[in-house]
């Protein structure tokens, strides 16, 4: 296990540090981040900071198609590479005491306090510092509105301790922000209009034909003084003059409305952002109490109780608390991009990972139209699927890698081209909808018609090799991102004919409604294709192997490399990883993972066996399949432990590598930990079961669920099993291998794997 770093206080709902930590501010605001599902924003200093740091602001479905800048192009490569961008900074307010600026990067502070309320969705700080014999304490709090999805605010409280003096507060909107990966230090923005309450700018044009969007941000500040306006380019200001006497407070409450062309047109923004304003009533208070209460109402059926170990519990509700902020499923429109809003690593945009680790998620603790907006996002992108398909010279549909419009916008050849797997995680996430929910009425129109697509492409992909007798893909880079261009990855191969055999199923069952046509020698074609499927197995111990000529490498575990070379992605050359047998994470293991009823307790076993102890887990996705596997196979210690850096991963650092952002999409693996591996929660043919045990350092955990118009409550202590069936009929299912019926209140004892 790599070494952990962690800057913040374990609490069971907060988030916080006694400590400024210059040397690991990048680390800090990636962890303080708050969005609401419309916007987010690193957690920086609201005042100036001279030292390193990275300000970050977002604003969901707004983004630049950027030249991808190489000089090795191929065809059939994305023409750009899409990112999401740096928008109008709205939180500065810079200080200055006595004509001094405030900036913790060059003075030190006499105390300091830094939190993130998860439980309330508010982010506070608190400092002191002298300045020419003026003591002063400065208080922040801020928070972006659950209730109000345009609206931000902003309270900053100024205590005089000692002395007396002058204190000048600057409310800004700062549109002159860059992208930290901009090619050249390009900037994005080009101003449209400024005034001193209120900005637009629009994003500059590009060669691609996609729109160009409009932002426009305005701000009002109550406080009791009168302001001093000011504009400049791209930049907004009011200023405050207030005077600084002992024992007295100085209040400054900013709100801020952020509207962009995605809802409202160019002519209008500066009419409505001012108006949301103008009808702001309540005071910064009131509008905290209904922001609280909306994430009180998520928490009720999110939450995710652990008894026994406080950091345990710490991870998952920082996960669920992400997560939210991120998205809720409130606009089809949108999806879970893997850094959030919490920074701009890997564009921004749409991975497989929404359709792999999200959706069980959010068909569980959301209502079903939530996971069906993600399923509608596919559809409303399937023809850009196609295009990049045509684009690699193939029939069908090939769904991006990375994505904001259905076109694939990735700049990575090994990636782009050859990462085809996650064309099953979209027909993969169909299925989970429809066998979770019992809603067919997606898969019969919209999902047939991807279907039909997806397979065409798997079957223009395969090829027929004459000397085996068997289809193969070859030049493909599966899950495991550590080995490129190999042929016959063991979990596409699987993926490939399940689709094809998903599909032809499903069209014979539903062909009298469906609005495509398949003709009798293509479903006679894709059923050769699965019937002759060539899946690489070691004769001599049964392992599914990871792909041709996996075991002709020099096999040893991750704990005979020494761990100063871990992580490897940063210390060892792209060659010697790819020559090397490690893993970065699950790939024959993930697709155990979907299909775990159609392989045998022996043949999960063998191949968790030989392959987690080559696996680095340098990926955030890889701990919470293996923890999930080990669970099942009653691998306690093993679950834990993946369950640990899965929950933990960003609180903890444990990939050096958060200060970045956040690992968005993979924060589902905590949830998924416990409640399909400790809890062994399944929905195998669409029957609901669960098995659950509880970790020896645990007490115990409780967690809900929505299922099929149900609201159950699972509760496991090391005594007891109790599941409560808190909305909707009595349910058949199976607890430990036996069928019951839940009628209110089900109660046995905990047993053992």
């Amino acid at each position: 296990m790599n070494n952990v770093q962690r800057l913040f206080n374990v609490d069971p709902w907060k988030v916080y540090t006694n400590t400024l930590d210059r040397e690991n501010l990048r680390l800090q605001e990636s962890l303080t981040s708050i969005g609401n599902g419309y916007m987010g924003m690193r957690g920086n200093f609201e005042e100036s900071y001279s030292g390193d740091h990275h300000k970050g602001t977002y604003l969901a479905g707004v983004w630049y198609p950027d030249k991808t800048r190489v000089g090795w192009w191929k065809n059939g490569y994305p023409e750009y590479f899409g990112k999401v961008i740096n928008a109008v900074d709205f939180a500065s307010i810079d200080l200055y005491v006595n004509d001094q600026a405030v900036d913790l990067a060059t003075m030190d502070p006499e105390e300091f306090y830094l939190e993130l309320d998860m439980k309330t969705g508010v982010l506070t700080r608190h400092f002191t510092l002298t300045i020419n014999d003026v003591t002063v304490r400065f208080n922040f709090e801020r928070f972006l509105s659950l209730t109000k999805k345009e609206i931000g605010a902003f309270r900053l409280t100024v205590e005089t301790l000692s002395g007396n003096g002058s204190l000048n507060v600057v409310s800004k909107l700062n549109g002159n922000v860059q992208n930290e990966d901009s090619n050249y230090g390009e900037m994005f923005w080009e101003e449209i209009e400024t005034q001193p309450s209120h900005l637009t700018m629009r994003t500059i044009p590009n060669p691609f034909g996609v729109d160009q969007f409009t932002v426009t941000a305005a701000m009002q500040n109550r406080t009791t003084v009168t302001s001093e306006p000011a504009q400049s380019s791209l930049l907004a200001e009011e200023s405050f003059d207030f005077e600084l006497a002992e024992g007295t407070t100085i209040q400054l409450d900013k709100f801020v409305a952020i509207v962009t062309s995605r809802d409202i047109e160019e002519n209008q923004q500066v009419a409505v952002a001012t108006g949301l304003l103008t009808d702001l009533t309540e005071t910064y208070e009131e509008l905290k109490a209904a922001h609280a209460a909306a994430w009180l109402e998520r928490w009720k059926l999110a939450d995710v109780v652990i008894d026994g170990d406080v950091a345990a519990q710490q991870g998952i509700r920082f996960n669920l608390f992400q997560l939210f902020s991120t998205y809720y499923g409130e606009d089809e429109r949108l999806n879970i991009g893997p850094k959030g809003f919490t920074g701009e690593k890997y564009g921004g945009a749409t991975y497989w990972d929404t359709e792999a680790y999200a959706v069980p998620l959010y068909l569980a603790l959301a209502d079903s139209s939530v996971t069906k907006n993600l399923l509608k996002y596919r559809y409303n992108q399937l023809d850009g699927a196609i295009h990049n398909a045509r684009q690699q010279g193939l029939a069908g549909a090939l769904y991006p890698m990375v994505t904001f419009t259905g076109v694939e916008c990735h700049n990575e050849w090994e990636i782009t081209f050859m990462e085809i797997h996650r064309n099953g995680a979209i027909p993969y996430a169909i299925y989970n909808y429809t066998n979770y929910t019992g809603d067919d009425s997606y898969l019969k129109k919209e999902g047939l018609e991807i279907l039909l697509e997806i397979s065409r492409f798997w079957a223009d992909r395969v090829h027929f090799s004459k000397q085996t007798g068997k289809y193969m893909f070859h030049g493909v880079t599966g899950p495991n991102e550590y080995e490129n261009n190999v042929n016959n990855n063991w979990f596409t191969n699987t993926i490939a004919a399940w689709v094809l055999r998903y599909t032809i199923e499903n069209y014979k069952k539903y062909q009298d409604t469906a609005t495509i046509t398949i003709s009798a020698d293509e479903l006679a074609t894709w059923q050769d294709i699965v019937d002759n499927m060539y899946y690489p197995i070691d004769p001599e111990t049964g392992v599914f192997i990871q792909h041709d000529t996996f075991m002709d490498k020099d096999l040893m575990a991750v704990s005979e490399v020494d761990p100063k070379h871990l992580p490897l992605n940063q210390n060892w050359s792209w060659d010697r990883i790819l020559r090397s047998c490690f893993i970065k994470q699950a790939d024959v293991l993930q697709g155990i993972y979907y299909f775990g009823n159609q392989y045998t307790e022996e043949e999960i076993r063998k191949n968790f066996a030989f392959y987690e102890p080559m696996t680095v887990h340098e990926s955030s996705l890889s701990p919470s399949i293996h923890a999930i596997l080990a669970a099942e196979l009653g691998m306690e210690e093993k679950a834990v432990e993946m369950y640990q850096r899965t929950a933990r991963l960003d609180l903890d650092n444990y990939n050096n590598d958060t200060e970045d952002g956040l690992h968005i999409t993979s924060m589902t693996g905590s949830w998924l930990a416990i409640v399909q591996g400790f809890a062994q929660m399944k929905t195998w043919n669409e029957t609901l079961s669960f098995a659950p045990f509880v970790p020896a350092s645990w007490n115990s955990y409780a967690f809900h669920i929505n299922y099929r118009g149900r609201l159950l409550l699972i509760t496991a202590n090391k005594e007891t099993v109790s599941i409560d069936l808190l909305e909707g009929e009595a349910l058949a299912l199976h607890l430990y291998g036996e069928a019951v019926t839940l009628t209110d209140r089900l109660e046995v004892e905990t047993r053992g794997k």
